[in-house]
């Protein structure tokens, strides 16, 4: 272990600052991805852009080095609200509601993908898929904590037929099989692939794509609640829904940077972004995260830096006799799965380095102790190239789409003939939104970093020293994020 520092803090300057400068020039000129901001619209230039996020994270390591020297989350305290109002948001009653509304929103994309119209922009259930539920309730997690855990459908239909049976049968039913702790949130894992695959993949470019239909929609919900309630009753709901189920783990991840989180049934407060050092135990969660930045990073490059890529490797395809749909679709898998294993290339990449400090520890477990940390980026991914997608949808869904959530004409509350304000926010405010989200995003993951890597090393210089390949990985995550959102949608 390290333990002499010298001149360290100029060394991690000097190291990160040539990584910002290999990383940083190699931006080109270009416009941003998802068609949101041309470069005639930056208010500044897009390297300038990248230097400054680089220099940014720079100086917030220095600024950790230097005055951050013990540590901050780990073992965090815990305390229960009291009166009325906490303990009714987590009573039974509260449970039996929120667990309704979950049913009957699980019931409707389910209808209205059946019997509503095949246009994907006409139709209530694909717009609440991808727009509001698998990225609205990011939201809700990062102010409330895993709030879809008391939402869950699957979680709620299948309690209510467990009583259900344990009353005729007179008894109460335990689950046949034990959960295996080797498999922690794997399977979880292996679902979010399958719904990353669906939107980005058969989808072929988006959800408004000609792939992705209503009644895709409705099918795959179907499939998936049949694997869910099936593997419930092999497991236990419960244990099922704290390890294998998708998109409580999904959202928990997120909610684990809330300040808020619940006990044995009690509503407390903890200090923000302190739930993260717990989440990560389970096997699997270094997965999960990974995962979760990869899939934002490929839907940012199959519309810029893979576009010509993509396009090439679909016509080898077809002349080999493909049909078009099947051939984009494979094309799509390919390089799916190749930006996963790129976003995992880099992080191993900074954990390996990280190993010059400490050769006593392997990289898998430096992984999984620092796999936290990246909670932050993959919330950031998301808010720079989701942000004017939800803000633009978000208008739909609740005005046009929640009147005539079939396309049939209806005008239940009296907004079927409302549109979409695309003035609401401008360029600019855009690209400063997906710069500041990458930028905060990078130095929180920093703070992280910094504070697991106290609690390990003990000592600060140390600590330190072990962050260096860190930063020069957060360093690449953030240019190739603002890279990414700087290609053009051509």
């Amino acid at each position: 272990m390290i333990r002499r520092a010298g001149s360290g803090t100029l060394l991690i300057a000097a190291w990160a600052l040539l990584s910002a400068a290999v990383t940083a020039v190699m931006l080109p000129a270009a416009a941003s991805a998802h068609g949101l901001v041309g470069r005639s619209d930056l208010p500044l230039p897009d390297w300038l852009f990248a230097w400054g996020s680089s220099i940014v994270l720079i100086v917030s390591f220095v600024g950790l080095t230097l005055g951050w020297r013990s540590v901050r989350f780990e073992n965090y305290d815990w305390r229960a609200f009291g009166g009325a109002v906490a303990a009714a948001l987590t009573g039974r009653v509260a449970q039996i509601l929120a667990g309704a509304v979950g049913v009957v929103l699980l019931v409707f994309v389910v209808w209205t993908g059946i019997d509503g119209v095949d246009a994907p922009d006409r139709n209530f259930s694909v717009t609440f898929v991808f727009v509001t539920f698998w990225l609205g309730t990011v939201v809700l997690s990062v102010l409330f904590g895993n709030v879809f855990r008391a939402f869950n459908p699957w979680r709620a239909i299948a309690h209510v037929v467990a009583a259900a049976f344990s009353a005729i049968v007179g008894q109460k039913q335990t689950a046949p099989l034990s959960y295996p702790e080797r498999l922690g949130r794997w399977p979880a894992v292996a679902a979010l692939v399958g719904f990353i695959f669906l939107e980005l993949v058969w989808g072929q470019t988006g959800f408004a794509a000609s792939g992705v239909t209503p009644q895709t929609i409705a099918t795959a919900t179907v499939a998936y609640s049949l694997y869910t309630f099936v593997a419930m009753g092999l497991f236990g709901i419960d244990r099922w829904t704290d390890r294998g189920e998708a998109f409580t783990q999904y959202f928990g991840m997120f909610g684990s940077l809330a300040p808020f989180e619940v006990r044995e049934g009690r509503l407390g407060r903890r200090p923000v972004l302190a739930g993260t050092t717990t989440w990560a135990l389970p096997a699997g969660s270094l997965a999960l995260v990974l995962t979760a930045i990869g899939a934002t990073t490929f839907d940012g490059a199959q519309e810029g830096v893979l576009k010509d890529a993509i396009s090439s490797t679909f016509q080898t395809f077809s002349d080999a006799g493909l049909s078009p749909v099947t051939a984009l679709r494979v094309t799509n898998t390919l390089y799916l799965t190749g930006t996963l294993l790129a976003v995992a290339a880099i992080f191993w990449g900074g954990i390996y380095g990280m190993r010059i400090v400490d050769g006593k520890r392997s990289a898998l477990e430096l992984g999984r102790k620092f796999a936290h940390a990246f909670i932050p980026i993959a919330l950031a991914y998301l808010v720079a190239h989701y942000f004017s997608l939800v803000v633009y949808q978000e208008q739909a869904q609740f005005t046009f789409l929640l009147s005539d959530p079939f396309g049939d004409g209806s005008d239940w509350f009296g907004t079927a003939g409302s549109g979409i304000n695309y003035g609401l926010i401008g360029a600019t405010t855009i690209w400063y939104v997906q710069f500041g989200a990458i930028v905060v995003g990078h130095v929180i993951a920093l703070a992280l970093g910094h504070d697991r890597a106290l609690s390990l090393w003990k000592d600060p210089r140390t600590a330190a020293y072990s962050q260096v390949w860190m930063l020069v990985t957060m360093v690449f995550f953030s240019v190739l994020g603002l890279y990414l959102l700087s290609q053009a949608n051509g």
